[in-house]
């Protein structure tokens, strides 16, 4: 089962291909300086696989890789980087 990560960016999401068809997505809000995850979804069909893991890894990588920083509005995406601390750098924090 070939499973691929892509930046469907016409949609404003990552998405999770499994044999080619989406399994699951990452919607976000793409600003000038940081990236707000806003909700990550995996269809009832693919759930239990880790899919949303590997979705939610990569998309926070790929945010990294072009210097952005994140804003987790999607509890996913703030439970994933809790667990996975060398992502918290890159959370964007409010000023104060």
């Amino acid at each position: 089962m070939p499973i691929e990560i892509v930046d469907n960016s016409m949609e404003s999401r990552f998405e999770i291909l499994v044999d080619g068809k989406v399994a699951g997505f990452a919607d976000y809000r793409l600003l000038p300086t940081k990236i707000v995850f806003t909700h990550t979804e995996v269809l009832p069909a693919y759930e239990g696989q880790g899919l949303a893991g590997r979705l939610v890894g990569h998309a926070l990588q790929a945010s990294a890789d072009t210097g952005l920083r994140v804003q987790p509005l999607c509890p996913y995406v703030a439970k994933y980087i809790e667990r996975h601390p060398e992502f918290k750098d890159l959370v964007d924090r409010p000023a104060k």
